[in-house]
């Protein structure tokens, strides 16, 4: 399967992304069924998932070594290729997920027997967190030790500290703080920090190809990283036009056109693939309709599951869209590497990353 510009050939990753999209979720007041397989859960709160079946392998060793039930949380590391990915651990259920989060990105901490091959943690080793949660605004406290970090470092550090915390329900923004004294400006290499942070800020910064930065907004979409023994999807935020009104058009634009030549990270949304008409966005749901080019190289009509899991995961990083439709060339029931009718809306996954496969 030819992957956009770089006519890299995926065929393997049919092999493996089976697991990474097993089903598509009914929009509306019926079940949804998500990309991720389903599972039984209870909620503590409303930023906490208690797993309690169908856990991968890793989920069970955590929870087996905690000795209870686990949280599903999403942990933001540093890839073998220096982009902020996140990875889905079980980690031990707790009130205070925020803080518990953050010390597990903490290097030689909790993590260090979990964390994937290639990867790293983000903060400094023995660095020591607070939390404080109030109007959607979490307020970080890190000891002295957190300014002990490679200067390379620093913007992926405000990254994963910001995408992991906005995960729960009740972060929207992050404020930092260092032995109790606001940070403006990160400590080391000085990149400023504006008084609240959040996702709008943007993860694995794009910008090699903006000649005129004030004249565009931010827009992240995720592409595929790893290889073929262990893809994982990359939220990268790129520049987009202010002129681009629709931004659901700016997304398949992105995803199309595909992520900077200098990395090694791939789409597998050929070139040629275009919208044959306007999105329709209806009720928390966007309908698509592509030409042919869509299903890629497959020699049967059938639409790649990590071309599906990437446009959902974009899509569903704009407010107001809950789930993703797609038609060819005006037919809605498409069919699946594997074989089985997608003929239902598709909802984001509720981790990424989770490592099942």
């Amino acid at each position: 399967m030819s992957i956009n510009k770089k006519t890299t050939t995926l065929v393997s990753a049919v092999l493996v992304s089976s697991a990474l999209l097993s089903g598509c979720g009914l929009f509306g007041g019926e079940a949804k069924k998500q990309i991720d397989p389903p599972k039984e859960v209870s909620y503590t709160d409303e930023s906490t998932q208690t797993v309690t079946t169908e856990q991968t392998t890793s989920e069970t060793a955590a929870k087996e070594e905690a000795g209870q039930e686990s949280v599903m949380t999403e942990l933001y590391l540093i890839d073998k290729d220096g982009y902020v990915v996140p990875q889905t651990f079980a980690l031990p259920s707790t009130t205070g997920v925020a803080k518990q989060a953050l010390e597990y990105l903490v290097d030689n901490g909790p993590l260090s027997e979990m964390i994937p091959n290639g990867f790293r943690s983000v903060l400094p080793a023995d660095t020591q967190v607070s939390v404080d949660v109030k109007g959607g605004v979490a307020t970080v406290d890190f000891s002295k030790e957190f300014k002990n970090y490679q200067p390379e470092d620093e913007m992926k550090i405000l990254e994963s500290v910001t995408w992991t915390l906005t995960q729960f329900d009740s972060i929207q923004k992050v404020k930092f703080q260092m032995n109790g004294h606001e940070l403006t400006e990160m400590p080391v290499n000085g990149t400023p920090i504006t008084k609240e942070v959040s996702r709008a800020n943007g993860i694995n910064m794009d910008t090699t190809e903006v000649v005129d930065i004030t004249n565009t907004k931010p827009l992240t979409v995720y592409y595929l990283g790893g290889d073929e023994s262990n893809y994982y999807y990359v939220p990268v935020t790129k520049r987009v036009s202010n002129n681009e009104a629709d931004p659901v058009v700016a997304v398949v634009n992105e995803l199309v056109k595909g992520p900077n030549y200098t990395s090694n990270l791939v789409s597998e949304f050929l070139p040629e693939v275009k919208l044959l008409e306007n999105p329709k966005v209806e009720n928390g749901k966007v309908t698509l309709n592509f030409n042919e080019a869509v299903y890629g190289s497959f020699e049967e009509k059938m639409i790649s599951q990590h071309l599906l899991t990437s446009l959902v995961l974009s899509l569903t990083e704009q407010k107001g869209i809950e789930s993703v439709a797609v038609m060819v060339d005006g037919d809605a029931e498409i069919v699946n590497e594997n074989g089985e009718k997608v003929t239902e809306p598709v909802t984001r996954p509720e981790k990424v990353n989770t490592g099942s496969f």
